[in-house]
């Protein structure tokens, strides 16, 4: 079993990967300083019902006090009435400084958790159990945690590490294929920005990945959660290294906004958001056209990306509100090479409105012609 250390500043913990460790968690909570006076495991019931029992029954056995709380499934959840609601049902039950919260689900519940475990009673501890791809090899590892804003996504958050992340790839079996899809995109932006051995495994065995054969994803997802711990390592609150992890996120977060979070799961914006970057690369000669070819092949590949109507300039717009600007300038990835990005700040709006056509011209090919309209329709 796999087991990856995350060592930053502020926290050092474990990553376990492997399959049949929810009912490990026990002995990993019994292994604490000390032990949690409650337990939360906060959830969807789309997700308890899946694997809720395989989860709580064991902590039950163990002793543990533990009760769920649960979250709406879904992106327009994450948002600060979420958080407010969440705080007073564990005030309700008698949640203390000693509490734990477990995060059982995809990239919404771990942030949400994430962020309650920062602000109840000034800071408790947390698990990141991730059930989904996308939130196995990216979201749960790292201690970035937030809600989102309407103008932006993530816009209010906080540091806070968990004290263990438990990745079971049992749980991938049940994932939709499309969300399973959408989550490899994380593991294309991992490849691209730092392992071009991964980015070459993943070409090479596209069709067994895409059919969750089990040792294809536990080299994947282990590959993935090594490049963030590396990165997180180095740059824990994103002062500067930490800023790669966001290849592909600054158009691609602009979609999510532009889509109201309804339309495309996250991996398949920043799919979208990865080509905006590569046009943009290019555009600029920091990126060979070979490597941009390759880049651009595996991301439709990996994902058939849902086509969405917005405008260039909605898309620009948005980008303003990220949370990468400061002092007024964006900061934007680009690619270089296949394992090579490069932070910059001097992107024009002009060249990213020309990087956001290109990419909407894609989005426009990709519709049937029977539903094509043109590229900068709203």
């Amino acid at each position: 079993m796999p087991e990856i250390r995350v060592e930053t500043a502020s926290a050092q913990y474990s990553v376990r990967l492997g399959s049949g460790l929810l009912g490990s968690l026990p002995k990993l909570l019994q292994e604490l300083p000390a032990r949690p006076s409650r337990v939360f495991v906060v959830t969807s019931p789309e997700i308890e019902r899946l694997w809720g029992e395989a989860v709580l029954q064991p902590l039950r056995d163990a002793d543990f006090a533990v009760q769920t709380v649960h979250i709406p499934a879904g992106e327009q959840h994450k948002r600060l009435s979420t958080l407010e609601r969440l705080c007073e049902e564990l005030a309700a039950a008698g949640a203390d400084r000693d509490t734990l919260l477990i995060a059982l689900g995809g990239g919404v519940i771990g942030d949400i958790t994430g962020f309650l475990a920062a602000i109840y009673m000034r800071g408790i501890r947390f698990v990141q159990v991730p059930t989904t791809l996308l939130a196995q090899v990216d979201s749960s590892v790292g201690g970035k945690t937030g809600v989102n804003l309407a103008v932006g996504k993530n816009l209010v958050g906080s540091f806070h590490q968990p004290i263990a992340v438990v990745a079971d790839l049992d749980t991938l079996q049940t994932l939709p294929r499309r969300e399973l899809r959408a989550g490899l995109q994380e593991s294309v932006k991992s490849a691209i920005i730092r392992d071009p051995a991964l980015f070459e495994f993943m070409e090479q065995n596209t069709e067994t990945i895409l059919a969750a054969d089990p040792a294809a994803l536990e080299r994947v997802v282990e590959s993935s959660i090594r490049v963030k711990a590396a990165v997180v390592a180095e740059d824990e609150y994103e002062g500067g290294l930490r800023m790669i992890l966001n290849f592909g996120h600054t158009v691609g977060h602009a979609i999510e906004a532009a889509t109201e979070y309804k339309h495309l799961l996250h991996g398949e914006a920043i799919g979208w958001g990865m080509l905006a970057a590569i046009h943009l690369g290019c555009a600029r000669g920091v990126l060979p056209q070979s490597d941009a070819d390759r880049m651009r092949a595996l991301v439709r590949r990996i994902a058939d990306m849902p086509p969405f109507t917005a405008t260039a300039d909605r898309l620009v717009a948005l980008t303003g509100s990220d949370k990468k600007k400061r002092s007024g300038a964006l900061s934007f990835i680009l690619p270089v090479a296949i394992g090579e990005v490069e932070i910059v700040r001097d992107v024009t709006p002009t060249e990213l409105t020309a990087a956001v056509e290109a990419m909407l011209a894609e989005v426009h090919a990709s519709q049937p012609a029977s539903l094509q309209e043109p590229a900068h329709a709203s």
